[in-house]
């Protein structure tokens, strides 16, 4: 008979989106209170919709759910339902608060002070979004699609896209603030590091379970990640034990501890950076 997934604690759920309404409006306070007023801007697509916002005096709230929504949907057989759900839940909180705090007064217009400050909490907001499966920005997202039929890395493309978004603040709201924009981008990068507790894009997943067999699928189902299957001795009993291990992406981290959490609550899972993944296949297969 095939075991029933145990569905995540209604208090489980209700933290989860707890951090991300507090990770959404910590951002939305960066953006409206400190660095928007003050023509500093971020990357991604919310560095795309500040420009817009500026340059058509539309709400930057609309801008922002606007053009992050395709890119959240586009990711939804990648990412999974979860990480989808929660996306769209984080940009929407943000753009409504956006719209809230537009009219507030500004708390600083020294420039360098809300360039520091705001990229702090533009880091720290972002940093508990994604630790707690969520995303604020669609930028990553279409990133990891482009790496996975390309050579290039998340990295490496999310910087490309980065630079040029950077660059273009240049001729919209002057050289100066695009360093600045540069400045606070690399803040709030650092701030991302330390609430997230690594921003490697590779992470490797050692999992002992009972239930390895189901988890292994459900892996390979959900996630489209392959994974290995070790023969493994317990150390206390002395019984012989199968370790799944497995290689995600930063995003598909929260994910994978609910595949989990389904299965088995009582399973050992391990996560782990990885500085560098080569050859095998790393690459997601296919999710039919």
């Amino acid at each position: 008979m095939t075991k029933k997934h145990r569905k995540l604690s209604k208090k489980a759920i209700l933290k989860r989106f707890i951090f991300i309404t507090l990770g959404a409006i910590l951002m939305a306070v960066a953006l409206e209170l400190f660095l928007v007023p003050n023509g500093v801007i971020d990357g991604g697509v919310t560095g795309v919709s500040i420009i817009l916002a500026h340059l058509t005096g539309w709400k930057l709230g609309l801008f922002i759910f606007v053009l992050n929504v395709p890119f959240i949907i586009l990711g939804y057989k990648q990412l999974g339902k979860t990480f989808t759900i929660s996306a769209l839940y984080g940009i929407l909180v943000l753009s409504i608060f956006t719209a809230i705090f537009t009219p507030w007064q500004v708390f600083t217009s020294d420039l360098l002070l809300a360039t520091v400050f705001g990229g702090i909490l533009l880091g720290i907001g972002v940093g508990l979004v994604i630790r707690n499966g969520g995303a604020l920005d669609g930028t990553e997202i279409l990133a990891i699609l482009i790496s996975s039929k390309s050579s290039l890395s998340v990295g490496q493309i999310v910087m490309f896209i980065n630079v040029f978004i950077l660059g273009s603040a240049g001729f919209v709201f002057g050289w100066n603030n695009a360093m600045y924009s540069l400045m606070a981008y690399f803040i709030a990068f650092k701030m991302i590091d330390v609430v997230v507790e690594g921003l490697e894009q590779s992470r490797s997943a050692w999992i002992i379970s009972d239930h390895e067999q189901e988890i292994g699928e459900a892996l390979l189902q959900r996630l489209g990640r392959g994974v290995t299957y070790l023969n493994g001795e317990g150390g206390y009993k002395s019984e012989d034990k199968r370790v799944i291990f497995t290689v995600i992406t930063r995003l598909e981290e929260a994910e994978l501890k609910t595949i989990v959490e389904e299965i088995d609550p009582q399973a050992f899972l391990a996560l782990g950076d990885i500085a560098e993944v080569r050859g095998g296949r790393f690459k997601k297969k296919a999710i039919h």
